[in-house]
């Protein structure tokens, strides 16, 4: 099965240039049951890499434009009358699909916003007291441009909390750059990018990726960590139980990516940034990552007490 991740990661290189660590991360949100924010600036290939992955694992792709009059149901859909049967016609959402895009999702409103924070928890949506369930596996992919804050809304602690991941795919390097024109020559369009896993096996991996050894020692570490953001001076937020566990999930699949089925204090320290930052509050203006970063230098792998 681990051969199926080899050419995952091959096929979104195919559109994605240069950007091998990002694709990494977001196959081990998308494995680890999670989900991924993309922060960047317009024109880096944020919607590309989702349209890539759900060509990949082929599964129902629904993307949502995120404007401030955008409503919850638009989102999860909602309960129509229908004059023929005289009965209420559940009408489903984007929500419900396998690999959800949320565009520039701080221009919508908080209320819309919140739509989302009972199904990337619980793969699920209550409209009227009936529960439904979304297809499985059930990814979200937002988006975000962090440099424009002109009639947008910053998303709460308890939606970032919702995400796995964040992270940034940055500007390409010139050589990459320039073989990004050179491919602009002969394009791969997406629609041309053929499925190489399906959505069962995504979910076998899914499975199987909660087999991998988490040592004790490790575990330690872990909660080493998410102490020390909780008692740290730069933070007025640390680290929530949710980011403790997601941050062992992630570790267990980026381990199993790399044919392991251990996980070694590499994969933390390669993962942890991008797990952890977005979920605390730095006191200041501090910068988040730095601080992690800085958490990661002082803490040892082992207790020495």
């Amino acid at each position: 099965m681990r051969d199926k991740i080899t050419i995952l990661k091959e096929n979104l290189a195919r559109t994605i240039v240069g950007k091998d660590d990002a694709i990494k991360q977001v196959i081990v949100a998308l494995l680890s049951g999670g989900h991924a924010l993309l922060e960047d600036v317009p024109g880096v290939g944020k919607t590309l890499l989702a349209k890539s992955l759900a060509r990949s694992i082929n599964g129902k792709f629904q993307r949502i434009q995120c404007t401030p009059d955008l409503l919850p149901s638009d989102v999860t859909g909602t309960n129509i009358w229908n004059p023929n049967t005289r009965e209420f016609e559940f009408l489903a959402g984007p929500a419900f699909a396998n690999i959800l895009l949320a565009d520039e999702i701080n221009r919508a409103t908080p209320r819309t916003q919140s739509s989302l924070l009972e199904v990337m928890e619980e793969k699920q949506i209550t409209i009227d007291g009936v529960a439904r369930f979304v297809p499985s596996p059930f990814f979200v992919i937002a988006t975000q441009n962090p440099v424009e804050y002109q009639g947008t809304f910053p998303l709460p602690e308890a939606q970032m909390d919702r995400f796995t991941i964040s992270l940034t795919l940055g500007y390409p390097s010139p050589d990459e750059e320039l073989q990004m024109l050179e491919r602009q020559l002969n394009p791969t369009p997406v629609e041309e990018i053929e499925p190489c896993i399906t959505l069962e096996q995504v979910k076998a991996l899914q499975a199987e990726i909660l087999k991998v050894k988490v040592d004790k020692k490790i575990q330690q570490y872990i909660v080493r960590l998410v102490n020390a953001s909780r008692n740290s001076e730069d933070l007025s937020l640390g680290v929530s139980p949710r980011g403790t566990i997601a941050l062992q999930k992630a570790s267990q699949a980026l381990a199993f990516i790399e044919e392991r089925d251990y996980v070694i204090p590499d994969d933390l320290k390669f993962l942890a940034s991008g797990i952890l930052s977005h979920r605390v509050i730095p006191a200041g203006g501090r910068n988040a990552k730095l601080i992690i970063d800085r958490l990661l230098d002082t803490i040892a792998v082992e207790d020495e007490q």
